[in-house]
């Protein structure tokens, strides 16, 4: 069984035991997160449930931050250069199970 869960405006298919990488959140490492927005199921029999009641209960494994990402701006013949960096936070994931009411 698996499912599609919506968190921070992305969606992630996910299947117990499955590790995703979403926004920081904020909770300690350790800690369980539900997630109740869920719009597709797949049951193992492979019928499809549209927008199901029900959650998906994870573990957080760690926070941490991606790679740094370069931006520069330019303007040509005028000297004007600017570079900028950006490291966006994560919140590593473990799906412990998918609860289906």
């Amino acid at each position: 069984m698996f499912a599609y869960v919506k968190h921070s405006g992305k969606q992630f298919k996910v299947a117990e035991g499955a590790i995703i990488t979403v926004d920081k959140i904020a909770v300690d490492a350790g800690s369980e997160v539900t997630i109740s927005d869920i719009p597709l199921l797949v049951k193992d029999d492979n019928s499809v449930v549209s927008s199901p009641k029900g959650s998906v209960v994870c573990e957080v494994i760690k926070h941490g931050r991606s790679k740094k990402v370069l931006v520069l701006k330019q303007r040509p013949k005028k000297g004007y250069k600017r570079k900028k960096g950006h490291r966006q936070e994560f919140t590593q994931l473990k799906v412990q199970s998918i609860e289906i009411v």
